[in-house]
């Protein structure tokens, strides 16, 4: 790299923008240890970034401004002669690379500031939770077996699913749920552990907890015979606490059964929130029940339900609809 020093520190105008990515490259490999295919990614993203700003006629380090790394951050995402557009993912992968590398000269002493700072990584779209309908939850209850069974694992798979829907607990909340943790009596409601340990209470619905009851009663004996004894509610073939995998394995049984393509625990939990909110439940109370450490993660459901919204009213409102006869008299 052509690096002058004047008074023990670079002279970023003649540091050369290819001599930076070169040490910057050798410093992820070197210092940082990073696999060989993510520096091979970072050293293709660089390299377009530096046909960009040759182009504008940037050669050295100390050429480049915010609005050189901003254009080129555009550039990702619309293509150019050259280049097809990129995705999200990977638009935001190259301007993470030019971030760490304006950041790394900065650091060494390069050039005096950092022109990357300022340019963000583009934002991925926000996926909408997918939520199913109540006909659709009730058919997958129902698919998953009867309160009235006497085969354990079948009263089991029922109550978790009750459970997950009546609740909208988190898979990971219902198996490690303990039986100490639910109160089925006059007012129904359980203790979930959410995420960093923080506890709430929740009320269980009479579906639910009818279906836990018999499970308790007829199915958990049975499955618990003979065994360890453990706390757990949700009990595997071998009377042992029921993993997540094992509860995945429950939905998706009873998801094929139904003949429901794509439903998975957070289903229920996306349509145990969409359903109270189509009902007119305050965004507040859902976002206690869910256990949300802010409002704006709840607000992702309010989404959903305006989409909904704007369905209805596309079937529904006269002056909505394509008319044939639009336009006529």
């Amino acid at each position: 790299m052509t690096v002058a020093r004047i008074g023990g520190r670079y002279d970023r105008h003649v540091v050369t923008l290819t001599g930076a990515v070169r040490e910057y490259l050798q410093y992820l490999v070197v210092e940082r240890g990073l696999a060989a295919n993510t520096v091979e990614s970072y050293e293709r993203d660089l390299r377009r970034y530096a046909e960009h700003l040759a182009k504008r006629g940037r050669a050295q380090l100390g050429d480049v401004g915010t609005a050189d790394v901003a254009a080129f951050a555009a550039a990702l995402r619309t293509g150019d002669a050259d280049h097809p557009p990129l995705a999200v993912s990977s638009a935001g992968r190259a301007v993470v690379a030019v971030r760490g590398l304006h950041a790394f000269a900065l650091a060494q002493g390069l050039c005096a500031d950092d022109p990357a700072c300022a340019v963000t990584p583009p934002v991925p779209p926000k996926r909408l939770p997918k939520a199913i309908s109540v006909p659709d939850v009730e058919r997958l209850l129902d698919a998953a077996g009867s309160t009235s069974s006497g085969e354990p694992r079948e009263l089991r798979d029922r109550a978790l699913l009750e459970f997950l829907y009546g609740t909208g607990a988190r898979i990971s909340e219902a198996t490690g749920l303990n039986v100490a943790d639910l109160d089925l009596t006059a007012d129904p409601s359980v203790l979930l552990s959410g995420k960093g340990g923080k506890q709430r209470f929740v009320p269980v619905g009479s579906y639910a907890v009818r279906a836990l009851q018999a499970y308790l009663v007829r199915g958990r004996p049975a499955l618990a015979a003979g065994r360890r004894p453990t706390n757990a509610v949700f009990l595997n073939a071998r009377g042992g606490r029921l993993t997540r995998q094992g509860a995945w394995g429950v939905l998706g049984e009873a998801a094929d059964r139904s003949g429901i393509s794509g439903a998975s625990p957070h289903t229920l939990r996306h349509s145990f929130a969409t359903h109270l909110l189509d009902g007119g439940a305050d965004i507040r109370v859902v976002q206690e029940l869910l256990g949300h450490a802010s409002v704006t993660t709840t607000q992702v459901y309010t989404l959903v339900t305006v989409d909904k919204l704007r369905e209805v009213y596309a079937a529904a409102h006269p002056r909505a609809l394509a008319s044939e006869t639009s336009g006529k008299r």
